[in-house]
């Protein structure tokens, strides 16, 4: 039977956290902070970026803004213009960096493209997202492509109710815990975990038991051929 399968993008189909992590130590290098471990550094800006995510929402100049608060107050030196524009180009950097796709994608997404309607789902800056989607070359794949600002119960409800996806036909296939597999069952839909070692902090959760729909984990992308 033809499936609706939404599938996420950012460390799903392609390498992304492993480049923010990369700017975060470039970031505490040159923070040079006296007493500050980079695990307690790595937990203000936490704080900041999940404030500054309900504003702001996500994606590299976000990340490059949340960078340049985490300086201002943790630094132990005057603060100038130009160390806060060093500190928001190691963010920067980010989009200069080759689309890494994860093994296995292109021809995981090509044989469900055969067999299943596909919806590329992702959340972030739009123009950043549709970059990287074009430079993918995955976007053949899709059906649609939808780009929200965060990835919740409401937001998986209203791409079912607009596009008239079937709930119980309906497969939300992520690495995120938070935005792809619980609130997607919150919505009614079935998901399939797909864990990837790198995924953000504040993309973990502990997974919820399905209400009606079901719940599948892989270890691989291309595990979904036995799926689907």
């Amino acid at each position: 039977m033809r499936q609706f399968l939404l599938i996420d993008a950012d460390d799903t189909l392609w390498e992304n956290n492993i480049y923010f992590e990369a700017a975060f130590e470039q970031f505490v290098a040159y923070l040079e902070h006296s007493s500050l471990t980079s695990v307690e550094i790595r937990a203000i800006l936490d704080e900041i970026e999940l404030a500054n995510s309900r504003v702001h929402g996500y994606g590299s100049l976000n990340f490059g803004r949340n960078l340049q608060q985490c300086y201002a107050r943790l630094a132990e030196r005057e603060i100038r213009p130009e160390d806060l524009d060093t500190v928001k180009s190691f963010a920067l950097r980010i989009l200069e960096q080759p689309i890494e796709l994860i093994d296995g994608v292109a021809t995981t997404l090509e044989y469900l493209s055969e067999h299943h309607d596909l919806t590329l789902f992702t959340k972030g800056h739009p123009d950043e997202q549709k970059m990287k989607i074009e430079s993918s070359g995955l976007g053949r794949w899709f059906a649609h492509t939808a780009i929200v600002k965060e990835k919740d119960r409401t937001s998986y409800s209203a791409l079912v109710r607009e596009r008239g996806m079937d709930p119980r036909q309906t497969w939300m296939i992520g690495n995120s815990p938070k935005s792809d597999v619980n609130p997607a069952l919150e919505a009614g839909l079935n998901a399939v975990f797909v864990p990837h070692a790198r995924t953000w902090t504040l993309e973990r959760q502990a997974l919820r038991e399905p209400g009606p729909g079901r719940l599948l984990i892989i270890e691989r992308f291309p595990d979904l051929r036995g799926v689907f």
